[in-house]
């Protein structure tokens, strides 16, 4: 039988992850760097020392730059950049016939394009899947359980996807909501932001709690007025990915906010994280697209009024806190 090849784009930590995980096995990856001098380090050392350091890499994940050359003759391709660099690459993958599985979490801060819309321009529907869910690099790298959401426009085309991932650490349940998984994977950065705020001023569980209820109605709300379907909101892809974001310690969106906080710029608290923060231009996205909709997100549209300086957090914690009592 003919080996498998499997092509991941990225070589952050996210698709350094997936690439183990679809080596475990024994299927054949090519891992492309962002350019030659990272996929040379990477093969010489067997580890991205960068992202996971300590993890090594298996003979059968080979590291490359030339795109081109790593699309050739692949059984699928996966897309582990962030939303915004997605139209430097996506051209490559056009005349392919393999499933493009988008594994980034956004919304395009110019276009407010979801990920699967991004990827359409370049891709047809019926090659397009999205890989979201409640899962830290790391942990994912050294084989620690697992479980994540797989969506396509079909059933039978999520679950295509999701066979490819045979690890049975990596548990995937699949979805035929592209609309609504790409949602909840974008919009719970933005929360995560929110909580880690909340952590940063000082403030204990009540807060941390409450963000992430009134966060997930605010999700639900602009994955409806999209064309998502609410319950995808209650599952991995929505409560579970903003559960873990919002909590977990190695979250860079709440480590990102706590850093505001506790007084950093933006850019001094994304130079501390060190990798893209994908909150921040997910939050520009909203904030206009709500307007758009003309519907009210006020969680989400105060973290962007913080982040671009119209608004002090002091502030937009009271501003949200005296906001008119109303039903649930």
């Amino acid at each position: 039988m003919t080996k498998r090849v499997v092509t991941v784009l990225g070589a952050g930590s996210w698709g350094t992850a997936l690439a183990l995980v679809l080596a475990r096995n024994g299927r054949e990856v090519r891992l492309v760097a962002r350019n030659a001098e990272q996929a040379e380090l990477l093969n010489s050392s067997r580890e991205n020392t960068r992202y996971l350091p300590g993890i090594i890499l298996p003979d059968n994940v080979r590291m490359m730059a030339d795109v081109v050359v790593a699309v050739q003759g692949i059984t699928a391709c996966v897309y582990a950049r962030p939303c915004a660099a997605a139209d430097a690459t996506l051209p490559w993958l056009v005349n392919g016939n393999y499933p493009v599985i988008a594994a980034c979490k956004g919304l395009h801060p110019t276009t407010l394009e979801r990920t699967d819309q991004i990827l359409a321009r370049h891709v047809d529907v019926s090659r397009i899947a999205l890989l979201s869910g409640p899962s830290f690099a790391v942990e994912v790298a050294q084989g620690q359980p697992t479980a994540i959401t797989m969506a396509a426009s079909t059933i039978a085309r999520a679950e295509i996807a999701a066979a490819l991932f045979d690890d049975t650490s990596f548990r995937i349940y699949s979805s035929d909501d592209l609309t609504g998984v790409a949602m909840g994977g974008a919009l719970k950065n933005i929360i995560a932001i929110a909580a880690g705020m909340a952590d940063g001023l000082g403030f204990g569980h009540n807060s941390v709690a409450a963000a992430v209820t009134r966060g997930l109605a605010e999700m639900a709300r602009l994955t409806t007025a999209c064309g998502g379907r609410s319950e995808t909101l209650m599952g991995l892809s929505g409560l579970g990915d903003l559960v873990l974001t919002c909590t977990g310690e190695l979250s860079r969106n709440r480590r990102f906010g706590a850093a505001i906080a506790r007084g950093s710029c933006v850019a001094e608290a994304a130079d501390a994280i060190g990798q893209v923060v994908e909150g921040v231009r997910t939050a520009q996205a909203v904030d206009r697209l709500a307007n758009q909709l003309k519907i009210e997100l006020p969680l989400m549209q105060m973290v962007h009024q913080v982040l671009c300086g119209r608004l002090p957090l002091q502030k937009a914690v009271q501003a949200l806190m005296s906001r008119p009592e109303r039903t649930e």
